[in-house]
């Protein structure tokens, strides 16, 4: 008999001899090209087929490009619009120098015209007629007045800005600002007037029974005309009793309250000769006699003449 061998079964075949040099052979049996290839195919499926930076520069430029062009229309716009813009502003400088200067004609007008008239109602006043007319011409103002008076200052406290007065003594910060307010002229000009000054000037601007002193924003008008501190109020009359009469009455001692309170500034002296200027327009109204029927006895009216300043 014949002696048989057992077969001996195995699960997984032997490892080949070149297992351990599995890189090399990797490399041996595949090309470089095959991943340029695969490099190549996604940059195309990813951007078209161009590298990133080089987008990028491509993207820049076209925007440059475009920036250039809307700058390039702009300047074009504005060189075919800056011919018309400059005629129209040229034409708006001229209309305005001209309405200056009608303006200004018309002004000069105004003041001839004003002057003319102050001239003949001074005439007038003036005509001979006894004591009572030249009286009537010093109230009203129409004749510059020369005499022994007072001449008194005020001026705004220290540090303030020299704007002028203006507002009402209760208006916001006046305790910061201490400034010369119209009211208090106003009363200053009145307390003058009762301690017995006969005529009356403040900063050369002559005042009547019709002068007004009022406020336009931080100014003091008299007049409608702007005055600018300090303020010299000059008064016609015996210099020593009209000193001391407005002291001591209300209106003088009202002053040293805003000096002691607010820092204003005043000072008082006699003058043995002030000269007050006529004033420069006048308001002639003439009384008129009531009626009988109006229970009043005729030869009876009313003059608009008299003291005091609103």
């Amino acid at each position: 008999m014949s002696q048989q061998h057992p077969v001996r079964s195995t699960g997984s075949p032997p490892p080949r001899p070149d297992a351990s040099m599995s890189l090399l052979t990797n490399v041996m049996e595949h090309s470089l090209d095959e991943g340029y290839a695969e490099a190549t195919a996604r940059r195309r499926a990813e951007g078209g087929g161009l590298p990133r930076p080089l987008r990028a520069k491509l993207g820049l430029a076209a925007g440059l490009v475009l920036a250039a062009l809307v700058v390039t229309v702009g300047a074009a716009e504005a060189r075919i619009s800056a011919p018309v813009l400059a005629k129209e502003r040229e034409e708006l400088i001229d209309r305005v120098d001209a309405e200056t200067a009608d303006a200004d004609a018309l002004e000069r007008d105004v003041e001839k015209l004003r002057d003319e008239v102050g001239e003949r109602q001074r005439r007038a006043l003036n005509a001979p007629g006894g004591d009572q007319e030249q009286l009537v011409s010093l109230l009203a103002g129409a004749t510059e007045v020369t005499g022994p008076g007072l001449r008194l200052v005020v001026d705004d406290g220290k540090g303030t800005e020299q704007a002028g007065g203006g507002g009402p003594r209760e208006s916001s910060g006046f305790s910061d600002t201490g400034r010369v307010r119209d009211r208090d002229m106003q009363r200053v000009v009145n307390g003058l007037w009762e301690s017995g000054a006969e005529a009356v000037a403040i900063n050369g601007q002559r005042l009547t029974a019709l002068s007004a002193i009022r406020a336009a924003g931080d100014a003091i008008l008299v007049d409608n005309r702007p005055l600018v501190p300090p303020y010299t109020v000059l008064a016609v009359g015996d210099g020593k009793k009209l000193d001391a009469a407005f002291r001591d009455s209300a209106d003088g001692r009202y002053l040293q309250v805003l000096k002691e309170n607010f820092g204003i500034r005043f000072s008082v002296s006699v003058k043995e000769s002030v000269r007050l200027p006529a004033a420069p327009s006048l308001i002639v109204r003439t009384a008129e006699p009531r009626t009988a029927s109006a229970g009043k006895g005729a030869g009876q009216g009313t003059a608009d003449t008299g003291k005091g300043t609103s």
